[in-house]
C-alpha cells in the first residue's frame, strides 16, 4: 500500500451511523471529508472536521456539480480511497406516522429520490476517476425496508432503498473494470436518536437477537468493506439486522 493518508468522502456524517462511521475511519488514520445539509457539528470530534466538511444539499442537483468540484479540489493527489453514501431522508406524517402512497405528494417523492438515490449515482459518476486512481471502494447504505413492507419507513424511502440495492449491483458490474469495488450494507433497527415510536417493542418480537443494533456495529462493517480484507467482495449487500431478514 502507498505510504499516504487514505481519504474518505462520507455523506450524512452528523449523527447515528454516519457519525459512528466517521469516528472509526478517523481513528484508523483516514482523512474524512464529510458532506451534509447542515454545517459542521461541534459534536464531531475528529481532527480537521470543520475544514474537511462540505455543506451541501444532495437534493439540489444544480449545486451538486459545484460540490463535486470542491470535493475533487480537496484531494491533494487526485485519489479517493472510499465513497460512503449514507445520507438519506425518511419523511414522516403527523406524530411520526408512516407515509404510504396516498399520503405522499409528488414533490416529496421527487425530493426523496434525489437525495436517497439519484445523488448516489451522480456522486459515484463524478468521483469515479479519483476512486479508480486509488483502487477505491464505494459503500451504499440501503435498508431492510427496501425488501419488505416496514411498519415505520414510508413508501418513498423504502422504494429508494430497493432501487439503491439494484444500483449497487449495476455499479459493481460497471465500475469493477476501473478497479473500484461497490457494495452495500443493509441495516435493520439501529439504536439512533431518530428511532420511531414503537421500535423497541417491534424489535423484541421481530429480531431474533432481541435487541437493537449499535451504530458502531454498522460502521465496523463499512470499514471492513473498504479494507484490503474485503478485496474480492464486489456487488454484495450485507445484512446488519440481528437476523431480522430471515
Amino acid at each position: 500500500m502507498e505510504n499516504r493518508q487514505r481519504i474518505l468522502v462520507l455523506t450524512g456524517a452528523s449523527r447515528g451511523i454516519g457519525h459512528a462511521t466517521a469516528r472509526i475511519f478517523a481513528d484508523d488514520g483516514w482523512r474524512v471529508l464529510t458532506v451534509s445539509r447542515q454545517g459542521f457539528s461541534p459534536r464531531c470530534p475528529w481532527i480537521a472536521g470543520p475544514q474537511d466538511h462540505l455543506q451541501l444539499d444532495l437534493g439540489d442537483l444544480e449545486n451538486l456539480e459545484r460540490g463535486l468540484e470542491e470535493m475533487r479540489a480537496r484531494l491533494p493527489d487526485g485519489k479517493l480511497d472510499a465513497l460512503i453514501n449514507n445520507a438519506a431522508i425518511s419523511p414522516k406524517g403527523p406524530e411520526g406516522s408512516r407515509m404510504g402512497v396516498m399520503a405522499t405528494p409528488a414533490a416529496l417523492w421527487e425530493q426523496v429520490f434525489r437525495v436517497n438515490l439519484l445523488s448516489v449515482a451522480l456522486l459515484a459518476k463524478g468521483l469515479a476517476a479519483e476512486l479508480s486512481a486509488a483502487g477505491g471502494s464505494i459503500v451504499n447504505v440501503t435498508s431492510i425496508a427496501g425488501s419488505r413492507v416496514h411498519p415505520f419507513a414510508g413508501v418513498a424511502y423504502a422504494t429508494c432503498k430497493a432501487g439503491l440495492a439494484t444500483l449497487t449491483r449495476e455499479m459493481a458490474a460497471e465500475f469493477a473494470p476501473m478497479g473500484i469495488r461497490v457494495n452495500a450494507i443493509s441495516p435493520g433497527e439501529i439504536d439512533t436518536a431518530i428511532l420511531s415510536p414503537g421500535t423497541r417493542a417491534y424489535v423484541e418480537k421481530q429480531v431474533p437477537m432481541r435487541r437493537l443494533g449499535r451504530p458502531e456495529e454498522v460502521a465496523n462493517t463499512i470499514h471492513f468493506l473498504c479494507s484490503p480484507a474485503a478485496s474480492y467482495i464486489n456487488g454484495a449487500e450485507l445484512h446488519i439486522n440481528g437476523g431480522q431478514h430471515v
